[in-house]
């Protein structure tokens, strides 16, 4: 089995294509194939003590589920199927996507909820990124200042994502065990 667990959800495509970029620069011992949270089981999840999750928000805040047309489900549905997993002794990283001009009372707000989820059940939450760079008036990704982990705006700063993740990863890399 791969050391870290890549699971996302998405509604439009683009929290897949991330997943898939993240995943391209590790190889399979390291890292399993980013897999839909649609397709996914609690066991599998539990089965990872390193875990990567990624998110879009949609509407007025929302995780990605069947309330907000996410064919398949999404963290909506996912997450209740997890609480009964204990996230003691994981160490979770998150990256989540957002619209901050379309979006500014709401930015990235499925990321707080999916980072409030795995700390409540005693996870170790690494990757916080700063929020200098967006503009953007609320967030419950936000936590002292920094988001709870990589945030992505691919509707309006798309040319950052590659330098972004890039970044993102290496911060993450020493409390995954991996040398970038």
């Amino acid at each position: 089995m791969s050391r870290i667990g890549l699971f996302f959800a998405s509604s439009t495509g683009n929290t897949r294509r991330i997943a898939k970029m993240i995943k391209k620069r590790f190889d399979d011992d390291t890292m399993a194939d980013a897999l839909n949270v649609n397709k996914a089981t609690p066991e599998l999840l539990a089965g990872y003590s390193y875990l990567i999750f990624g998110t879009s928000t949609l509407g007025g805040g929302q995780l990605p589920g069947l309330s907000t047309d996410c064919m398949g489900g999404g963290w909506e549905e996912f997450l209740p199927q997890l609480k009964d997993v204990d996230f003691s002794g994981k160490t979770v990283a998150i990256f989540g996507l957002g619209n901050q001009d379309k979006y500014p009372d709401e930015f990235v707000d499925a990321m707080g909820e999916i980072y409030h989820f795995v700390l409540a059940r005693g996870a170790r939450v690494i990757g916080q990124w700063p929020a200098d760079d967006y503009e953007f008036i609320a967030s419950k990704a936000l936590v002292e200042d920094e988001f709870v982990g990589l945030v992505l705006d691919q509707e309006n700063q798309k040319i950052l994502t590659d330098a972004r993740v890039d970044a993102w990863l290496k911060l993450i890399a020493a409390d995954f065990g991996l040398a970038l």
